[in-house]
């Protein structure tokens, strides 16, 4: 990884590309700004090389195309703006948010982007902001969002027709069925806490299955659609949950990975029984962000960010 700067560089967010096993390409968003690696994050360059800053922009969330293969579509986002490469991360178009700047948390690509052309972008102090038109222009849909600060997004993998969506958000969760037009707050039956991740099932069209990972009283899941929520591996997951990945064949694979502190945590059983994801492993700082490019199959590559700014793969 780059080098430091002397401050903390968390690595706030990991986004690789759907084709990882074949190109290995992968992007790291930093306080220090966003970093690309084409040897399946072994290397890192300075993804922002070609605006020729002045000083670093600090970046806080990335996010992919899913169908970036074929189109290289990369988008990041800083404070007041959302940038978007269509080569890769190459080059980069600018577009600004409304004044004051929000300074933008999260990113949510629809799965059917090629035809829809949808992302939404979760921000601190200023609710969700959504695109229809590959994320040049922006504006606010907040009606219903009763709380502005949005930590995270999920994305329903069926929103072509069902149009659900969810903002994890620092007193609770909020739902959308449609599209980010309206929204309403989940009945969460927990003391408010920060949401701070959140992930449907692959098969959530049929399933409704959808994971919380809190900032206290770790994770808990909703198997109908986030009414009603069961607490998951309540003496083993007690710390801030940082990170929540679900295998791509869930619920056929019912395995669920998810961070705390400085160690990686797994589920083959749908979050009922834990273990650690290799024993005796630790990262000897606390992780920030990681992603399963290939899946949770035992051997399949981790990528993972820590609050020193470094990012391993394990």
């Amino acid at each position: 990884m780059a080098e430091n700067t002397g401050t903390q560089d968390i690595v706030y967010s990991l986004a690789a590309s759907p084709a990882f096993d074949r190109d290995g390409l992968c992007f790291a968003a930093r306080a220090s700004g966003l970093y690309r690696s084409e040897d399946g994050g072994l290397t890192w360059q300075d993804a922002y090389a070609s605006l020729e800053l002045d000083a670093a922009l600090p970046t806080a969330a990335v996010a992919v195309s899913p169908d970036f293969p074929a189109d290289g579509c990369v988008f990041a986002g800083v404070s007041g703006a959302i940038l978007r490469s269509l080569d890769g991360g190459h080059s980069w178009f600018v577009t600004r948010l409304p004044s004051p700047p929000p300074f933008v948390l999260a990113l949510a690509v629809s799965p059917d982007f090629a035809h829809d052309g949808t992302l939404l972008a979760g921000t601190l102090e200023d609710g969700v902001f959504r695109s229809g038109d590959r994320g040049a222009p922006w504006a606010a849909w907040n009606f219903g969002l009763l709380d502005l600060s949005v930590l995270c997004l999920a994305i329903s993998p069926d929103f072509a027709h069902d149009e659900t969506l969810f903002a994890g958000t620092e007193s609770g969760i909020f739902r959308s069925t449609n599209g980010g037009r309206a929204w309403r707050e989940v009945d969460f039956s927990t003391e408010a806490t920060l949401v701070l991740t959140l992930a449907l099932s692959p098969n959530y069209a049929n399933d409704g299955v959808l994971f919380a990972g809190m900032e206290s009283r770790g994770l808990f899941r909703s198997e109908d659609r986030g009414h009603h929520w069961a607490r998951l591996g309540e003496f083993i997951v007690t710390e801030a949950v940082n990170g929540l990945i679900l295998s791509p064949r869930f619920p056929a694979q019912p395995h669920v990975l998810v961070v705390q502190g400085d160690t990686l945590l797994v589920s083959r059983d749908g979050g009922h029984n834990w273990s650690p994801w290799q024993a005796g492993w630790s990262a000897h700082q606390d992780i920030a962000s990681v992603i399963a490019p290939q899946g949770l199959d035992p051997g399949a590559p981790l990528l993972v960010g820590l609050v020193g700014g470094d990012v391993l793969r394990i």
